[in-house]
């Protein structure tokens, strides 16, 4: 398949996304056959909701790895497929072209069946942001075992919960992690997973930092001695489409993770297709995504949506801010990034710093600017775009879920007019439905409602491992034959949509209704506040009342003067009913290792229930809830 070959007009996106909705099986048929298959689908697609039950190109048989290596060796093996970015800005980055990627993955893909992994088996992944974690997965992937990453930030508790439900035999992790100043000894958080981890049968360890670790002979092998056994022939394990090609763990309502899985072939079609259209993709582009390949956006945008259109994909070891807050930008400059794709958590994060860290560096080879995990306020997308984007650059606001696996509503790079706030149109295959309290689907624009998808896309969850039951539940039990995404949703009098956050943390207040994203959007306004976060917490009077926890750029010298200016500015930018009967500034807020906010906690505090807060470790400070718990709150004075 031509890399080239995707949408260049705002004409040619609505007649793509009307042939995509009048036929949606050829519409990806065509799409999937541009792909190496070794056996063609007999059946494009057999679906019902109530099952629920996905299956696309079934009986049809393939590898992803051979469409994101081996087809490309001809024309792209000298090309450089992986650049790698390291912690610390004085050491080499690391480039592996196509070729010396196949190589690498083939190789470790000999060790993994070395340690007796077959297809169907489970390997999990606990490392940190280097090429082996990549090259771990695709060889996984290329004897038709099923990968398993763990963000290496979680606990042991946490990891040990994940290798436990997925019975993953192996753990491939390393002897530290480097994240800014930290070294983190990332091998005695398997060590003590292991202990209640009975299935796992090998570790097999990435020397980086040169830690001492302690070692279990027979289970710990070193990475290096492994691969030093084998060669670097391993012919590609023809699998089904429908075959699982990973379990990826988030987190659940209920606190216990649930493992989305998701399948090889449809995966494969609709992650190519929407990466290559949205960010508008060039052959001899230099694409830069910040996520950890512990999340679903690393999965899909780092390595396998790139990599299957032969794109050059980067992965960044380090922190936004070390060592100091230029760090991405610098990264950009001295690599020539043309599309950059970050969360707005990091971008208010180096907002706050001011332009300083950005005006030293040449930023004119970015092209394409991407925003991922969170609605992205106004003020973060005008700073994005005028400081980073020097005015010129399109902004990709990507709307998705671990669920989803792929670009659901998003900006082509370009090509849709932008609207700040809104992440506009849905992608070509994606058919969106407004659904009322009631079930009933809410038509025409500038409406509000629940967010639902009534048509299956190739990319779809298809089940949560092991609990089929609750895949059904969460996901298909809302809205009868419709995938319910779990957000509130406003379409515009443009047809635009604008994700207003998740439906339970809508509030309702007197008998309206407010999204938490639209009233943090209002706070985040103020010029003292770096972000808020809005939970809904029981009122005698209004049924729900408003709290809000900020996060100061300094903290004020009078809190009476900043509380007052927060609810000027929210009953300018929404009413007065929008206004919190609360708020407490805080030194941080809880936030899961992806960057989304915790809120069942905020509404616990919120609420004054303290005492049943849940597990807490795995959040990226823990310490943050003690703070909140423990800190001043001042009720707004009427």
């Amino acid at each position: 398949m031509d890399v080239r070959r995707r949408i260049t007009s705002f004409d040619e996106y609505k007649e793509e996304y009307q042939k995509s909705v009048d036929n949606p099986e050829g519409f990806w048929e065509g799409h999937a056959e541009s792909f190496v298959w070794k056996k063609k689908w007999d059946k494009v697609l057999d679906w019902n909701f109530s099952g629920p039950e996905v299956k696309w190109f079934e009986g049809g048989e393939l590898n992803i790895t051979e469409n994101c290596l081996d087809r490309h060796l001809e024309e792209r093996g000298d090309k450089v497929a992986i650049l790698w970015e390291p912690n610390e800005p004085g050491e080499a980055a690391i480039k592996l072209t196509y070729k010396q990627l196949h190589a690498k993955v083939c190789e470790f893909a000999n060790v993994l069946k070395a340690q007796g992994i077959k297809k169907g088996d489970r390997v999990c992944m606990y490392m940190p942001m280097i090429p082996e974690l990549a090259i771990a997965c695709l060889a996984a992937a290329r004897i038709g075992a099923v990968h398993s990453v763990v963000f290496a930030g979680f606990s042991s508790n946490a990891l040990s919960d994940r290798v436990n439900d997925a019975e993953a035999r192996v753990i491939l992790t390393s002897d530290g992690n480097y994240r800014g100043k930290k070294n983190i000894p990332v091998k005695s958080v398997v060590d003590q997973a292991c202990e209640t981890s009975p299935c796992v049968e090998s570790v097999i360890v990435v020397q980086r930092t040169n830690a001492e670790v302690t070692w279990v002979d027979g289970r710990d092998k070193w990475w290096h001695d492994e691969v030093a056994k084998v060669d670097v022939n391993c012919p590609a394990t023809a699998v089904a489409s429908e075959d699982m090609l990973f379990i990826l763990y988030t987190s659940g309502s209920t606190g216990q993770p649930k493992g989305v899985v998701h399948t090889t072939g449809g995966y494969m079609v609709y992650t190519d297709y929407t990466f290559r259209n949205a960010f508008q993709y060039n052959e001899d582009d230099v694409y830069w995504c910040t996520a950890d390949i512990g999340w679903i956006t690393g999965h899909s945008y780092i390595i396998y949506g790139p990599l299957l259109a032969g794109a050059t994909t980067m992965m960044f070891e380090g922190v936004p801010t070390y060592p100091d807050a230029g760090r991405f930008w610098e990264v950009c400059e001295k690599h020539k990034v043309n599309q950059f794709y970050t969360a707005p958590t990091a971008i208010r994060a180096l907002q706050a710093y001011g332009t300083e860290f950005v005006e030293k560096y040449d930023l004119s080879s970015i092209k394409a600017l991407g925003s991922v995990g969170e609605p992205i306020n106004e003020e973060a997308w005008q700073w994005y775009h005028k400081n980073i984007g020097k005015g010129n650059c399109p902004i990709v606001d990507t709307y998705w879920q671990t669920e989803t696996a792929g670009f659901l509503i998003s900006p082509l790079a370009g090509i849709t007019p932008e609207k700040p706030t809104y992440a506009t149109l849905p992608m070509p295959g994606i058919q969106l439905a407004i659904m009322d309290a009631d079930g009933n689907e809410i038509e025409g624009n500038g409406v509000e409602g629940n967010l639902c998808i009534k048509y299956p896309w190739p990319s779809i969850i298809r089940t949560t491992y092991g609990n089929h039951d609750r895949c059904k539940e969460v996901y298909f039990g809302t809205y009868k034959d419709m995938y319910f995404t779990g957000d509130g949703c406003r379409r515009d009098e443009d047809g635009y949509y604008r994700i207003t956050g998740r439906v339970d943390d809508v509030i309702n207040v007197s008998g309206h209704r407010m999204g938490t994203a639209e009233v943090e959007n209002a706070i985040n306004e103020h010029s003292n506040v770096v972000e808020s976060a809005v939970v809904g917490f029981p009122h005698e009077i209004k049924g729900q009342g408003i709290y809000a926890y900020v996060i100061c750029d300094e903290i004020p010298a009078d809190e009476d003067t900043f509380r007052t200016e927060v609810l000027k500015i929210i009953t300018k930018e929404i009413g007065p009913i929008a206004k919190p009967d609360k708020i407490q500034v805080v030194p941080g807020l809880p936030k899961t290792r992806s960057g989304k906010i915790m809120r069942r906690i905020l509404r616990k505090v919120a609420e004054g229930d303290v005492s049943s807060l849940g597990d807490t470790s795995t959040l990226l400070d823990p310490s943050v809830v003690d703070s909140i718990v423990s800190g001043a709150l001042v009720p707004i004075k009427d």
